[in-house]
């Protein structure tokens, strides 16, 4: 990271600025801005989430607000209502109050002195989420969006289910914001008050895993700000970023397809992080693509705010960082050892003109017993052994002279599979932070529970490059059930890489609105949609799926123990492949820069692992995952912190009613007689019929116990 302490404008800093709502609550916002700005106004740049701008994300808005406002805009991170140093209370994501206020704070921010009334918004995650709510909502004013990490679906494409599985990152995130819905307001900024504040947030913010298990389908709760529900309402440019390890890369693929404006997507082989930060890295210098993105789109005069243009500008080069920027840019990961914790991934950055880009084709394989194999097809991109020899240049497709065997052994009968509930122990976090080691483990460890399906050694380089997809026939003995699909590489030395994944409650084969219960022993056709990936497959390696019926706890279990028949005559795997392109050596990025750092001084040491446990007497599976920060110190505020996350999860033999997870936090905040803690604990288990849910919080002021309370309640299980 190149640290950048002299920049083009000086700027100066509001540590403490209260926005307005119109029902009276004041929004806590920090303000940089150049010197110069009520001389010559400038745009404004936004940053709008619930985690603490004076110190929750303190050291990551130190690296890059500056550096916005020292290239001319006036960077401002907000905290939500109830959230940080903001009055009232914050009660959900997303919420009908969450977007109105953040209209509020785009008006507000457009009618200063010092800003020529254009805003654009930022954001990772939340942030990102939020930047294309309000994009849809079409405020006066937001001019472009910046959106990170984000998602347009947040029903089928966000933390809580997959494939309508509901994802054990549920439960973790809940148990993260119950964590942090339980922080107190800095005194320092918010004065005499802070108690109260933090006393009605304690009471009121509610336990939030119960209304996302209450919600297990798709409804109204989950088309509230999904603008996949309307891709037309955006009418702003939109550059959309994410990560391979992260889990919100697919959304990128459908932003590009289906908006109507200017855009723009980059995915590299990051985790949940900005892409200046991104680890996996390598890293890119994305705090100048953004400055490039708001210097196309930020800098007309406030006058053509309601012009914008409905397509990418042309791309004849790849070299002009503003209006020749290729619509996709991709991190192609090269093969590499399965590792639950990279520094760097190999690999190569390509790029697409478009997307769906007209290059990218379809490489069907079928599926027969512990094998995949190529039926052929004219009109697909299907080569023998993919050998590039078989493909007319011209056409890139398959050439009419090639001669395929079609003497196949396909199987009569289904392959059968009843996997151990333990199957996914292995897997990773659904989204990876990289702060400790949540990527796949080597996928060995899983495929023996699994029914899995390889090609042949590869006898040359095969390339992929958008979002593969499973097409099975199956049947199973229950009426619910989940299928999960891994998509691999098998290395030469036998090590399994997992390149991709997919899950599908089968309940949810035809709507995730109205799901079915499944008539045993009924064949269906199902589709499963794996994430998107860019991905290398070397010559010698073999392609691998491996399907299994259970994935905990990425995903909880299915409530009963399911016999899953796959009928592999009927079934295929279908690959995007991508050729490579002459372009793809002009695609390159800046080294990562920021502006200064914040000093903080770590007090004590933290420590974050994952650690798998068998107890082989009472044949029970554990899950550890602890994230503890250790305490450290703020030094320009003073202000200690500390902050220490558990989560574990079990499951015993093959009883599915054994299902459990529990989370743990204990945060602190201190500064001269100022001592706060709040402890929060959550625990969800099942049986065939309900989710039981158990939540706690206390939170203490010195050695007082200041709040307690309890939650108990039962949920049932919808097909789910």
């Amino acid at each position: 990271m190149n640290i950048v302490d002299t920049f083009p404008h000086e700027i100066e800093t509001l540590h403490h600025v209260t926005i307005p709502m119109p029902d009276g609550v004041m929004l806590a916002a920090r303000i940089w801005r150049p010197v110069s700005a009520f001389d010559k106004p400038v745009p404004a740049v936004l940053e709008y989430i619930p985690y603490r701008q004076r110190d929750g994300t303190a050291a990551r808005d130190a690296l890059h607000h500056p550096y916005f406002a020292g290239h001319g805009y006036a960077a401002v991170r907000v905290d939500l209502r109830g959230s940080g140093d903001s009055q009232g209370v914050l009660h959900d994501e997303y919420l009908e109050q969450e977007l109105a206020d953040g209209e509020t704070v785009i008006a507000w921010l457009a009618a200063q002195p010092w800003c020529n009334g254009r805003v654009g918004m930022i954001g990772i995650s939340w942030g990102g989420f939020n930047g294309l709510q309000l994009a849809a909502r079409q405020p006066p004013g937001l001019a472009a969006i910046i959106t990170v990490c984000s998602t347009d679906d947040r029903y089928a494409d966000d933390v809580h289910y997959m494939g309508g599985c509901l994802l054990g990152d549920n439960l973790s995130w809940a148990s993260t914001m119950f964590a942090y819905n339980a922080r107190p307001p800095d005194p320092d900024t918010v004065g005499a008050d802070w108690r109260d504040m933090w006393l009605k947030r304690l009471e009121h913010s509610g336990l939030w895993l119960d209304t996302w298990l209450r919600h297990p389908h798709r409804d109204d709760y989950w088309r509230h700000g999904s603008i996949c529900e309307d891709f037309a309402a955006v009418r702003v440019p939109v550059l959309a970023a994410s990560g391979w390890a992260d889990g919100y890369s697919n959304a990128v693929f459908r932003l590009l397809e289906h908006l109507e404006v200017p855009r723009a997507g980059l995915i590299g082989p990051w985790s949940h992080k900005y892409p200046h930060l991104g680890v996996p890295g390598p890293a890119v210098g994305f705090l100048q693509e953004a400055v490039h993105w708001w210097d196309r789109w930020l800098t007309s005069p406030a006058d053509d705010i309601t012009h914008v243009p409905t397509s990418n500008p042309p791309a004849d080069t790849l070299d002009d960082p503003l209006d020749n920027t290729p619509m996709l840019r991709v991190f192609m990961q090269d093969s590499t050892s399965p590792f639950t914790s990279y520094a760097e991934r190999p690999g190569r950055w390509v790029a697409e003109a478009s997307y769906p880009s007209p290059r990218i084709n379809t490489l069907t394989f079928q599926l027969a017993e512990g094998r995949l194999w190529q039926r052929p097809e004219p009109s697909v991109l299907n080569p023998d052994v993919l050998n590039p020899d078989v493909l007319d240049p011209d056409t890139n497709t398959q050439r009419d002279d090639i001669q395929f065997d079609a003497k196949q052994n396909e199987a009569v009968e289904p392959l059968t599979i009843t996997s151990p509930l333990s199957v996914g122990l292995y897997a990773g976090k659904w989204c990876s932070y990289a702060g400790a080691p949540d990527l796949p483990a080597d996928q060995r460890l899983e495929d023996g529970g699994s029914l899995v399906f390889d090609t042949p050694p590869l006898v040359t380089p095969v390339e992929i490059c958008g979002i593969p997809s499973v097409h099975l026939e199956v049947a199973v003995d229950k009426p619910v059930a989940m299928v999960a699909a891994r998509l691999s590489e098998v290395l030469a030395d036998g090590k399994v890489t997992r390149i991709t994944y997919g899950l599908l409650n089968l309940t949810h084969r035809d709507s995730h609105s109205h799901p079915e219960p499944l008539e045993p022993n009924k064949r269906y056709r199902v589709t499963i949609q794996l994430n998107g990936v860019a991905q290398h497959f070397s010559a010698g390696s073999r392609i691998r799926l491996a399907l299994s019926t259970s994935y905990f706890p990425l995903a909880w279990p299915a409530p009963e123990p399911v016999r899953l028949q796959v009928y592999a005559a009927s079934s295929q795997l279908h690959l995007p492949v991508r050729p490579p392109h002459p372009d793809d050596n002009k695609v390159s990025f800046a080294d990562p820069e920021a502006a200064p750092p914040l000093v903080v001084s770590q007090l004590e040491p933290g420590e974050s692992t994952w650690r798998v446990q068998r107890d082989l007497a009472e044949d029970r599976s554990q899950l550890e995952v602890i994230d503890d920060k250790g305490r450290y110190r703020l030094d320009d505020i003073g202000t200690v912190l500390s902050s220490r996350a558990v989560e574990t999860y079990s499951i015993t033999g093959d009883d599915v009613s054994s299902a459990r997870g529990e989370t743990l936090w204990q945060q602190t905040f201190e500064r001269g007689d100022w001592h706060t803690r709040t402890v929060t604990k959550t625990v969800l288990t099942c049986d065939v019929n309900y989710f039981y849910l158990h939540a706690q919080c206390d939170a203490y002021e010195g050695d007082t116990r200041v709040f307690s309370k309890n939650w108990t309640t039962r949920i049932p299980r919808d097909l789910v």
